[in-house]
């Protein structure tokens, strides 16, 4: 039986498949697990990196699997290839997606990241490296990834979000206290 290990760093969930079976899948269970760390370290590391991306990976026996959206297609390409050098990383499936160029969605990116950052609930995220609330936006549609605090900041978060015309907000933002049940489950 497989259960799925959440890693969250700076609003990158990484997921890595483990086994609850003998002693001896253990060491390679352990294994899963650090190379989603690695592969979290990795890209929080790539400088291009924006809070208009968003990337998640799932680990199982050494095989990634990479989905999410980013903005330009050199990023999907630089991901996949420092994501490959991680040790222990057998092979990677790039499933990224690239948003389309458009005026109207840049615009409404940068409204709303300077909404929410602007917004004295959220300046402990803004100062932060990586800030982990990202929005991602796809022919006017938006929607929140990332993880904060409280419930009262995912809350927040989408009340800002919903004021400058977007055709819908999804809010997938996750509290840490879910994040942590979800690790906590998965052992």
């Amino acid at each position: 039986m497989f259960r799925k290990l959440c890693i969250c760093a700076a609003g990158l969930l990484v997921t890595a498949n483990v086994a609850l079976a003998s002693p001896a899948s253990q060491a390679g269970d352990r294994k899963d697990f650090q190379v989603a760390k690695d592969i979290a370290k990795t890209v929080q590391r790539y400088t291009q990196f924006t809070i208009f991306d968003d990337v998640s990976a799932t680990v199982k026996d050494g095989v990634v699997v990479l989905t999410g959206k980013v903005t330009m297609p050199y990023k999907r390409d630089d991901l996949e290839k420092r994501i490959a050098k991680v040790d222990g990383v057998r092979s990677v499936s790039d499933q990224i997606g690239v948003l389309p160029v458009s005026q109207f969605d840049d615009e409404l990116r940068y409204r709303i990241a300077r909404s929410i950052y602007n917004n004295s609930n959220f300046w402990n995220y803004a100062i932060m490296p990586n800030p982990p609330i990202h929005i991602v936006v796809e022919h006017g549609r938006v929607t929140l990834t990332g993880v904060v605090q409280s419930n009262v900041d995912r809350m927040l978060a989408r009340s800002l979000a919903t004021q400058f015309g977007a055709l819908s907000v999804t809010n997938a933002l996750k509290t840490d206290a879910e994040v942590g049940d979800d690790v906590a489950k998965s052992q």
